[in-house]
């Protein structure tokens, strides 16, 4: 059975040590849907949003909440991040519903993974579409925010 390693011996919180890891090629994706209106989804497609390019501006936010993992996520430690790839992809839904699958692969070198950096950004991009769309469309869902792959270090290769 795996234990947890983010705790001590007395049962406190801790940054785990890393120093004694291999520096390797990382690699992570993330994935995540955001559901909302068809009508909302061909404004955003048209750029017809009074506040702006939607995808432009969710991917600057996936890039920035990406480089500040750290400063959110407590046990996380910096990294030097190398990469960072932000995709949109488009999808119909149940009656009158669309979506937009936000997709980021994250790169580094180093003794610790870059998975967190990948969920984060997918996060940030979800949450940033939602604000800019929000007086069209408050029903809006953000879902299925998950790692599909990973790669480098003692573990290796992992897809979900």
């Amino acid at each position: 059975m795996k234990t947890l390693t983010h705790f001590n011996e007395k049962g406190r919180a801790r940054m785990v040590d890393v120093s004694e890891k291999a520096s390797t090629a990382r690699t992570a994706v993330a994935e995540g849907v955001i559901r909302m209106n068809a009508e909302t989804l061909s404004l955003i497609r048209k750029g017809r949003i009074k506040k702006g390019d939607v995808l432009a501006i969710a991917d600057c936010a996936a890039v920035m909440a990406a480089k500040k993992t750290p400063d959110l996520i407590p046990m996380c430690h910096p990294i030097q991040i190398s990469g960072i790839d932000v995709d949109f992809g488009f999808g119909k839904t149940i009656k009158n519903s669309a979506s937009i699958i936000v997709t980021v692969t994250a790169r580094c070198v180093g003794p610790t993974g870059i998975e967190m950096e990948a969920l984060t950004a997918v996060s940030a991009a979800l949450l940033t579409v939602y604000d800019m769309c929000k007086s069209i469309d408050r029903g809006m869902t953000i879902e299925k925010i998950r790692l599909t792959k990973k790669s480098g270090g003692r573990s290796g290769l992992w897809q979900g």
